[in-house]
């Protein structure tokens, strides 16, 4: 009988010191926000291989365990993964720096085709935008086998990824994918206990004080209770607007094309954003790398009455991601505490195993559904994954390629 849950660990310090720089954490994800195809699951992919694999900012159980957390909280998971990745490596101020990178160049895209007087309607028949499809399909069965090799050694774990990914393939929505995180934290709880990792994860380098995560969570209450009540005495565009992207961020589960529903119901039929704009705006986000949340500019700006353009743009990209922000700043600073508990950790092992499971299971749908309609596809897919795994080449030059061969496959 264990006389002690917890593991024997040096006790974290209040504060530390960030091990990177704010315009070194920029770079980097300036560099993603320009390159990051394929939806959320592939740019999971993406950061795994730029900063695992590539950079050794953190390792891989690290990386596993925050992307277990992420899949937890509402949100837009990808970018909740760089923010919670740019805090691990310079503090809060590298959360801001990894959000601003990897946002900054979808939205600005998105508002600039809001401007625009002629609508340019992107659909995955494009041939370049079908060959960076197909580069999705190639980064994230790369992440797959790359995480599915660490997280699932042995029967057990391997089992409960294959459970996970027929579970999440037979009832595709936002409810299945908690419930199968629970119940999968649950059996690791209960018949994980006696595996050893044959590497130990190192603490987070985690430079947040706790009473700014403490700020962030009574602020995100203030705000998502407060707003709504605000409206009902303050007939104000920008308020209703902020409050409405603010709360989509706070309760939307499942990344960002379970938001597009629901961000329809809430600015087509208040008359903010005609249906034909809706659609036409999603086609263009389809066509931008980065997050799909940066939707949320393109919906700002043509909203009307105003504020709309660059203002609107301005608040509803803030609104939809301050949400994500107040989550990962309020409970970043406990992780590693609470990763020290040896039942805590058991059940860290289950979850993992399903994350496998549930990027498994977007492999296919719809990564691999949205990309691979033909043997074509499939070649192309095959010379990006070689390219990735064999050869060493960077995502970016990889996306590229895939690009100019699916312009030139369609024309053949």
């Amino acid at each position: 009988m264990e006389t002690e849950d917890r593991l024997s660990v040096p006790v974290e310090p209040a504060e530390r010191r960030p091990q990177g720089t704010f315009l070194e954490v920029l770079r980097v994800f300036a560099k993603l926000g320009l390159t990051s195809f394929g939806g959320p699951v592939a740019h999971l992919g993406y950061f795994r291989q730029e900063l695992v694999v590539r950079r050794q900012w953190l390792d891989e159980h690290n990386y596993a365990d925050l992307l277990a957390l992420c899949q937890f909280l509402p949100g837009p998971s990808s970018s909740q993964m760089g923010i919670a990745l740019g805090i691990t490596r310079a503090g809060v101020w590298g959360g801001l720096a990894a959000w601003l990178g990897f946002t900054l160049p979808s939205a600005i895209a998105l508002v600039l085709f809001a401007y625009a007087t002629t609508l340019f309607h992107a659909t995955a028949s494009t041939g370049w935008l079908h060959g960076l499809l197909i580069a999705a399909v190639a980064v994230v069965a790369q992440a797959v086998w790359g995480m599915a090799t660490t997280l699932c050694p042995d029967k057990k774990r391997a089992t409960i990824a294959i459970l996970a990914s027929i579970m999440i393939l037979l009832w595709p929505v936002a409810l299945a994918q908690i419930l199968i995180l629970i119940v999968s934290g649950l059996v690791g709880w209960r018949w994980l206990r006696n595996i050893k990792q044959n590497v130990a994860a190192d603490d987070l380098h985690i430079a947040v004080p706790r009473r700014l995560s403490i700020l962030c969570a009574v602020l995100f209450f203030v705000l998502l209770l407060g707003l709504p009540l605000s409206r009902l005495v303050i007939h104000n565009q920008g308020l209703a607007l902020f409050d409405t992207f603010f709360r989509v961020g706070s309760l939307v589960f499942g990344g960002g094309h379970v938001v597009l529903p629901l961000l329809q119901r809430e600015v087509v039929p208040a008359g903010w954003v005609s249906n034909d704009q809706f659609i036409t705006g999603y086609a263009a986000a389809q066509a931008v790398p980065g997050p799909l949340f940066t939707f949320s500019a393109y919906l700002g700006a043509v909203s009307h009455p105003s504020p709309n353009g660059w203002q609107g743009a301005i608040i509803a990209l803030v609104a939809i991601f301050l949400p994500s922000f107040f989550f990962v700043i309020g409970i970043l600073p406990f992780w590693n505490r609470l990763r020290t508990y040896q039942s805590f950790q058991s059940a860290l092992r289950g979850i993992n195993a399903a994350v496998v499971g549930i990027l498994l299971a977007a492999l296919y749908q719809p990564v691999w559904t949205s990309a691979i309609h033909a043997p074509a596809d499939f070649a192309l897919a095959l010379l990006a994954f070689g390219l990735l795994v064999i050869w060493r080449f960077p995502p970016w030059a990889v996306v590229l390629i895939a690009a100019v061969l699916g312009s030139i496959i369609q024309l053949l």
